[in-house]
């Protein structure tokens, strides 16, 4: 799954459109290289995304295309 379109699945970021902006912007790292929206994002990886002055950093747990507003939450895990 693209990275802008997990994003959004997983509603950390409304919008898809937003989400590809933040990647063209280079506020978006996974493991620690800055990343486009079209990168693959696979289960492990380890994203940070600058809002601001604040930083969220998390693990990808699950890559799936149709998640409910419950279940979003559950696609990833918040470190720090």
């Amino acid at each position: 799954m693209r990275l802008d379109k997990f994003l959004k699945v997983s509603r950390i970021i409304k919008r898809r459109t937003v989400a590809n902006e933040a990647c063209d912007a280079a506020h978006v790292t996974v493991n620690g290289r800055v990343a486009k929206a079209s990168y693959e994002v696979k289960v492990g990886d380890i994203v940070e995304i600058g809002f601001g002055s604040r930083t969220l950093k998390f693990e990808i747990k699950n890559v799936s295309d149709n998640v409910s507003k419950a279940d979003a939450s559950e696609m990833y895990t918040v470190l720090e």
